[in-house]
C-alpha cells in the first residue's frame, strides 16, 4: 500500500516514516521543495499526479503565538492546503487522513471533549485548524480527521525538549491551570497507520469522520514538567506553579482541552497507552542520541 505524506519532517511525520514499513505501508514524502503549503494549487497538483492509494496530512502551522500575527499564513497551511488535498482526493476517490487539534475547543467546563461537542476556538491557530476540518469535510470525499493534543517526541520542538533544555535552571514557572492529555507522536503514528490500512482495505468501512486520539491520562503543564524531570533523573529545577493570568502569552490557550478518546477503541481497536510510558521512551531516546553525539 502506498500513501502520500505531507509534513514528513515534523514530529508526527518523522514517526510515521520510521514506523510505516512495519504496517506494510510505503510513504511517499512531500517536502517543501515539492509543494509549498501556502500554495493550494501546488498542493492539489501533487495529489493529482501521485501514484498512491491514499493521502496522509501531518503538515501544520503550529506556532500558536505567532499565528496571532500571521493568521493568513496559518490559514493557508492549516485550512486552504488541507482543503485542496481533500478536493483532489475526492476527485480521484482517494481516502484522506488529516490531523487536527484540541485547540478547536474553547476550553470551557471540566468534562473531556467528545468528537460531536460544539467547537469554538479562542485563538488564530485554533480558528485555522477548525477551518481546515471544515474544508476537508466540505470536499465530499472519504476522510478521517484525527484531533490530538500536546504532542511530544524526540524530534523537532516540543514541551519535553524545552523542559530538558532548561534543566540547569534553579526554578521554572509553569502554568498549572491548563488541562490536557500529552501524546507521544509515535503512538499517534501507530494509530494513523492502522487507520490508513483500514481505509484502503475497507473502502466502504466505518473508518471515517472525526476521531480523537491522545495519551491516556489528563494532567497540567506543571505536572507534565515534573514528569519530564522525573523520567530524566538527576537534578531537577523547582517547578513553581503559576496561573494562566500570571503567564500571559499572545495567544489564549484553552483551560480544558482534555479529549475523550473512547471512539478510537471502538473504531480501531486501539486503546491509547498512558502518556507517561511514551514520555519515558522519548527521554531515553533523547539521552541515547546525546550520548552518541559525544562519541
Amino acid at each position: 500500500m502506498r500513501a502520500l505524506l505531507f509534513g514528513p519532517t515534523g514530529q508526527l511525520g518523522r514517526e510515521l516514516l520510521d514506523r510505516a514499513a512495519r504496517h506494510g505501508v510505503t510513504l511517499l514524502a512531500v517536502d517543501r521543495a515539492m509543494a509549498d503549503l501556502t500554495n493550494a494549487g501546488a498542493v492539489a497538483g501533487v495529489v493529482e499526479r501521485a501514484d498512491v492509494d491514499m493521502v496522509i496530512n501531518a503538515a501544520a502551522y503550529t506556532a500558536v503565538d505567532q499565528a496571532e500575527a500571521e493568521e493568513d499564513v496559518a490559514h493557508a497551511v492549516n485550512a486552504a492546503a488541507p482543503g485542496a488535498m481533500a478536493r483532489a482526493c475526492a476527485a480521484r476517490g482517494l481516502p484522506l487522513i488529516h490531523v487536527s487539534t484540541d485547540y478547536v475547543f474553547d476550553g470551557s467546563g471540566t468534562k473531556a471533549w467528545r468528537e460531536a461537542d460544539p467547537v469554538g476556538p479562542i485563538g488564530a491557530y485554533g480558528r485555522s485548524k477548525l477551518a481546515g476540518e471544515r474544508a476537508v469535510t466540505d470536499a465530499g470525499g472519504r476522510f478521517l480527521i484525527v484531533r490530538t493534543s500536546w504532542v511530544f517526541s524526540p524530534y523537532g520542538r516540543n514541551f519535553v525538549k524545552t523542559m530538558l533544555s532548561l534543566a540547569g535552571r534553579p526554578e521554572l514557572r509553569v502554568v498549572d491551570d491548563q488541562h490536557g492529555r500529552p501524546t507521544a507522536a509515535g503512538d499517534l503514528a501507530e494509530a494513523l497507520l492502522v487507520a490508513a490500512r483500514r481505509m484502503v482495505v475497507e473502502p466502504g468501512g466505518s473508518v471515517r469522520g472525526l476521531l480523537h486520539f491522545a495519551g491516556d491520562g489528563a494532567t497540567t503543564w506543571r505536572r507534565f514538567a515534573e514528569a519530564v524531570f522525573e523520567a530524566a533523573g538527576g537534578p531537577s529545577p523547582i517547578i513553581a506553579p503559576v496561573t494562566t493570568a500570571e503567564y500571559p502569552t499572545p495567544a489564549a490557550r484553552p483551560a480544558n482541552s482534555v479529549l475523550d478518546c473512547g471512539r478510537v477503541e471502538t473504531l480501531l481497536g486501539i486503546r491509547p497507552r498512558p502518556w507517561r510510558d511514551g514520555l519515558v521512551e522519548t527521554v531515553r531516546a533523547l539521552a541515547d542520541r546525546a550520548g552518541e553525539s559525544k562519541v
